[in-house]
C-alpha cells in the first residue's frame, strides 16, 4: 500500500485546521497554529508555511467555512489571530430521503466505536499546552470514530496517541506466545486487519503486530510522552516488510462485486462470462488461502494446486464445524 495521496493529506490537514480553530475559545495566533499542526511544522521555511496556510484559508472559505481574523493587540495591528465561529460554521437542518438515510446508516456503522483522532487530537493538545483555551465539546464533536472487533484496539490506540510504552502477550503465526515490550508508533488497517507498528524494545527494531494476535490485556509500561515517532515513519511500509515473500502467482475467480482486496492487488484481470472475473495475484501461502476461503461462494481458487486443496480443506472444516454446532 502506498503512502497517502497529496489530496488525502490536504483533506486531513484542512480537517485538523477546522478542529483547531473551532475548538479554540479565543483567536489563535499564526505561530501557534504552525506549532500545533504537523503538516505546518514540516514546512521547510516560514514563507512555505505562509503560502500553505493562505491556500488552506482560501479553500475553507470557498467551502463556506468562515475564518474570522482578529487583531490581538491594538498597539500592534500586524499581530492577528484566527478562529472559526461554531455558530456560523454549523449546518442548517437537513432532511433526507429513505434511501439516503440507509446509505448514511451504512457509513455510520464504519464510524462508531473507538476514536482515531490522531494528529487532530495532538494538535488540540499542543494548543492547550501553549495557553490556548479549548472548548472540549466542539473538539469531541468533530472527532472521527471507527468500529473494530479487536479487543486490544482502544488500549493500543490510546497508547499511540499518548506515546505510552506498553507490554502485551502476543501469539506468533506459529502459535507460540511471548511477551512484547514496545513503544507504539502507529495503528493501520492493512488488507482488512488492524496492525500496530512499534519499536520493539527487546529486539531494538521496528516491528508490526496484528491486533488479532494480542492475548489478554494491554498493560502500560513507563511514562507517556517519553519518546518521539520518527517523522519519516510510514506504517504501510513497516507492515508490508514483515509479510512473507510471494511463492508464485495465484489464479482466483471472483463473482462480480466481490473480492475487492484481491482485485486491488491483481497483476492480471480477465472477464469470464457475465458473473465472474478471473484475477492473478501474488500467492502468499497461508494468507491467500484465508482470503479466498473467507469469500465463500463468491470466490473459487483455480491455481496453484496447493491453493485449491488448502481452500477446499478450510471450507470443509468450516462446514463440519457449523454442522456440529447446529446438531
Amino acid at each position: 500500500m502506498s503512502a497517502p495521496s497529496p489530496s488525502a493529506e490536504k483533506t486531513e490537514r484542512l480537517l485538523n485546521l477546522i478542529l483547531c480553530l473551532k475548538s479554540a475559545r479565543r483567536p489563535v495566533p499564526k505561530h501557534k497554529i504552525r506549532e500545533s499542526l504537523e503538516d505546518y511544522r514540516r514546512a521547510p521555511s516560514l514563507e512555505a508555511f505562509d503560502r500553505m496556510f493562505e491556500r488552506d484559508k482560501d479553500d475553507l472559505r470557498e467551502m463556506g467555512i468562515p475564518i474570522t481574523t482578529t487583531v490581538l493587540d491594538v498597539l500592534f495591528d500586524d499581530e492577528v489571530g484566527y478562529r472559526i465561529d461554531s455558530s456560523e460554521a454549523t449546518l442548517p437542518e437537513i432532511s433526507f430521503e429513505p434511501d439516503e438515510v440507509a446509505a448514511l446508516a451504512l457509513a455510520a456503522r464504519a464510524w462508531s466505536g473507538a476514536s482515531i483522532a490522531g494528529s487532530a487530537a495532538a494538535a488540540v493538545r499542543k494548543l492547550r499546552l501553549s495557553g490556548v483555551e479549548i472548548d472540549d465539546s466542539v473538539a469531541a464533536g468533530v472527532e472521527p470514530r471507527v468500529r473494530t472487533r479487536e479487543p486490544a484496539f482502544d488500549a493500543v490506540h490510546a497508547a499511540v496517541l499518548a506515546r505510552q510504552p506498553i507490554t502485551f502477550d502476543y501469539r506468533k503465526g506459529s502459535g507460540e506466545t511471548g511477551t512484547r515490550h514496545v513503544q507504539p508508533w502507529a495503528l493501520i488497517n492493512w488488507r482488512g486487519r488492524w496492525y500496530l507498528t512499534a519499536h520493539d524494545l527487546d529486539r531494538g527494531d521496528l516491528r508490526a503486530f496484528r491486533l488479532g494476535r494480542f492475548v489478554g490485556p494491554v498493560r502500560k509500561q513507563g511514562k507517556a510522552g517519553t519518546y518521539a515517532v520518527p517523522a519519516d515513519h510510514v506504517p504501510e511500509v513497516a507492515v508490508a516488510a514483515q509479510e512473507p515473500e510471494p511463492a508464485g502467482t495465484a489464479v482466483v475467480r471472483l463473482r462480480q462485486g466481490a473480492g475487492h482486496g484481491l482485485r486491488r492487488r491483481a497483476t492480471a484481470v480477465r472477464e469470464v462470462g457475465d458473473e465472474w472475473t478471473e484475477v492473478e495475484v501474488p500467492y502468499v501461502p497461508g494468507t491467500t488461502e484465508r482470503e479466498v476461503a473467507a469469500l465463500g461462494a463468491a470466490a473459487v481458487a483455480a491455481a496453484p494446486a496447493e491453493l485449491v486443496e488448502s481452500v477446499r480443506r478450510t471450507l470443509a472444516a468450516a462446514a463440519a464445524a457449523h454442522a456440529a454446532r447446529v446438531a
